[in-house]
């Protein structure tokens, strides 16, 4: 009695390293890696002090943790979605190539589950504690995921804009969870997220422009001209600290408060116009890691001043 032969065993090309299989430190550090911890926190950050400051203070703590809930699983939700989207960009770009999805830490399919579990979660949290401040979260989902990153990200510089409104969600949602409604405070709020974009977005773009010419991603700086993007960003701060202003106006913030917010917007746009002038990497990666810093200042300032 005969049996067939066994195939070959084919051996593997030369050159192609046999990834290992991920420990479970390095799927959790990938996990983690794919909510932006740092911007997502920033982002929480500005919700939860709109929502504290339209409450003049008086915020149930029970709300409090609810939509802090709400946000922090939203935002992280949607950033997961966001990096599954952009994964083939990530593989291609030096900046982003370590990145989980591209490294093969997570599968593009569990990193979707994740963000889908995550997003509907904080929706359906946000939903429950009042419907509009849930529609004005599901409206960053769309605009962010939809508008931003499938629409426009490869196609024009201007996405920043829609990029921009998104990231303005959370801070509307915490105003509308406190009044019901949108109004010019709220509307000023996404402003000034918007507003506060270009120096966070146009200046890596500046120190990145080759790594998103690669990635076929349009930036300002390769569109339009280094310099062009300097003045961009320093326009944008002028009309940011207008926009602060008229939110503190509003809010009837303490008077220490106020000069506060307007010293920190004064020194950005003292940065922006340094960049014009005297024009070099040091001080547009100065002028980017200020800004995180300098939003986060402003809503702290904004909310304090308002209930003190």
């Amino acid at each position: 009695m005969s049996s067939s032969p066994l195939p070959p065993i084919t051996p593997e090309p030369a050159g192609v390293a046999v990834r290992p299989v991920p420990s479970l430190g390095e799927r959790l550090a990938g996990y983690w890696a794919l909510i932006k911890s740092k911007q997502t926190l920033l982002l929480y950050a500005t919700g939860i002090c709109a929502y504290i400051v339209s409450m003049g203070g008086r915020a149930p703590h029970a709300h409090v943790l609810l939509f802090s809930a709400a946000l922090l699983l939203s935002i992280s939700g949607c950033t997961a979605l966001n990096m599954v989207l952009d994964r083939d960009i990530d593989a291609v770009m030096e900046r982003t190539r370590t990145r989980p999805l591209v490294r093969g830490v997570i599968s593009a399919r569990a990193a979707a589950v994740y963000g889908a579990v995550l997003s509907l979660a904080g929706l359906a949290l946000a939903f429950a504690l009042r419907w509009q401040a849930g529609v004005v979260i599901a409206m960053g989902f769309v605009f962010d995921l939809g508008v931003y990153t499938l629409w426009l990200k490869r196609r024009s510089p201007l996405s920043i804009i829609f990029g921009g409104i998104s990231g303005g969600m959370p801070a509307l949602a915490g105003r509308v969870l406190a009044t019901g409604r949108v109004d010019v405070v709220g509307i000023l709020f996404v402003l000034s997220i918007l507003l506060w974009i270009p120096s966070h977005i146009v200046t890596l773009s500046i120190k990145y422009a080759e790594d998103y010419r690669r990635g076929g991603v349009p930036v300002w700086p390769n569109v339009y001209g280094e310099r062009s993007a300097r003045y961009f960003i320093a326009v944008s701060n002028l009309l940011n600290a207008l926009v602060l202003f008229a939110c503190g106006l509003l809010l009837e913030i303490a008077r220490p408060a106020l000069v506060l917010l307007m010293l920190s917007a004064g020194a950005m746009i003292g940065l922006a116009g340094w960049g014009i002038l005297r024009p070099s990497e040091r001080i547009t990666w100065v002028l980017f890691k200020a800004a995180s810093m300098y939003m986060l200042l402003s809503f702290l300032l904004i909310t304090f001043g308002g209930i003190l």
